[in-house]
């Protein structure tokens, strides 16, 4: 009797304050369609691309970038990290006058090859006088006016930080099960009203399109300081918060190219850095782990098999749930009855999370275009402890 409402009131608790009291972040109310203010004049802006083995997207890509009705100073840097499929000789065959495509140096040890890539645009940036640089991914495309409509969103209010989460395909049933609830989920990790509030601490950004002023990226050590990072772009919110008021949203106007048609694509994208998400902790591993069946198993298995207020309860659970879902399914234009599949779609996110865990214990952490990034980093901070260890004994003063 006890276990039955405990199973039953529990979850339906979780999910009651997820929907009064986490800043409301299944509306997805935070969007790039609000007005923002003309700027007076245009800053000059580089966007920084680093792209490996993206030869089937890039052209595509540079494109939207190249077609940026943007009225200021505005160049592209695509920084080929050691790509082998051709993509830099598909990039150079693009309009010379607008975009630089750079030979990616070697990887040093101790960055991850993404923000290495980013690295050395920043650094070209530079040069250029570049008051904003855009980070975009190879495998984004983005509407004529996005460029304008970020800057703008920028200006106003002096923000560090403009981070749009890019639209992700969403046509194959592998898709429509577990795309709407990628986002429906990070959001629900990172409220994006939390995210936009100067007053809260919490902070994130969205990888496929960030709009970073330099100035203050510099003044906070620059992409040096997260070069180690596997979730870099909720490295980068956290960083440049502290320096400023930061904005995330969802849009339209960014859309990524690459589809997931089968459930092991989009398995791929969540489990490079799920673990990561947990800092490698088997504890939080185990925690999370039963938290998600609370959450997702516990209302399905009363509303069932339970009887009485215990089975009302799971019922209430796994509506709320289904409800809350519906803003994120009416993004992607998808049935709200998609929303009574969300206690399943919860059990393979799950399954996602320790997949990316034993991964990781099988040395193949935060695999990315054929590295294991999060081996080699932890492997370099080891000994970057031990080294500091022997010194530290050698010199106790």
């Amino acid at each position: 009797m006890i276990a039955g409402l405990l199973f039953g009131f529990l979850p339906l608790a979780v999910w009651l304050y997820l929907l009064l009291f986490r800043a409301g972040f299944w509306r997805m109310r935070e969007r790039d369609t609000m007005p923002v203010p003309v700027p007076a004049s245009w800053p000059r802006v580089v966007a920084v691309v680093p792209a490996r083995n993206e030869a089937d997207v890039i052209q595509h890509s540079l494109a939207s970038l190249i077609a940026q009705d943007y009225p200021g100073e505005f160049h592209i840097i695509l920084v080929d990290d050691q790509s082998d499929d051709g993509t830099g000789e598909l990039a150079r065959a693009l309009d010379p006058a607008r975009l630089t495509v750079l030979t990616g140096a070697p990887r040093p040890k101790g960055w991850t090859g993404k923000l290495w890539a980013m690295q050395q645009g920043c650094e070209q940036a530079r040069t250029r006088a570049a008051e904003f640089i855009w980070f975009t991914d190879a495998d984004i495309a983005h509407s004529p006016d996005n460029l304008r409509n970020l800057v703008a969103r920028a200006e106003q209010d002096g923000k560090v930080l403009v981070s749009l989460m890019a639209r992700l395909n969403c046509r194959t049933t592998a898709e429509h099960f577990l795309i709407p609830a990628f986002v429906f989920f990070f959001d629900m990790l990172y409220p994006f009203g939390a995210v936009n509030d100067p007053k809260r601490r919490i902070a994130a950004a969205a990888g496929g399109c960030m709009l970073v002023r330099r100035a203050p990226l510099e003044a906070a050590g620059g992409i040096s300081a997260i070069r180690g990072e596997i979730i870099d772009d909720c490295a980068m919110g956290r960083m440049m918060k502290a320096r400023g008021p930061i904005w995330l949203g969802l849009t339209n106007r960014s859309v990524s190219l690459r589809p997931y048609p089968h459930v092991s694509d989009i398995a791929h994208m969540v489990t490079r850095s799920a673990y990561a998400q947990l800092s490698y902790s088997r504890l939080l591993l185990a925690g999370t782990l039963l938290g998600l069946a609370l959450m997702y198993l516990a209302p399905v298995a009363t509303a069932l098999f339970a009887w009485g207020i215990s089975q009302l309860a799971g019922w209430l659970a796994w509506i709320l749930m289904a409800v809350m879902f519906v803003p994120i399914l009416r993004f992607y234009r998808l049935s709200w009855l998609w929303g009574f599949a969300l206690p399943l779609i919860g059990v393979f996110y799950a399954a996602f999370t320790l997949q990316s865990a034993i991964q990781h214990w099988s040395g193949r952490g935060g695999m990315w275009k054929g590295r294991a990034q999060a081996t080699e980093i932890k492997a370099t901070e080891r000994k970057a402890t031990e080294q500091k260890t022997r010194e530290t004994r050698a010199d106790p003063s």
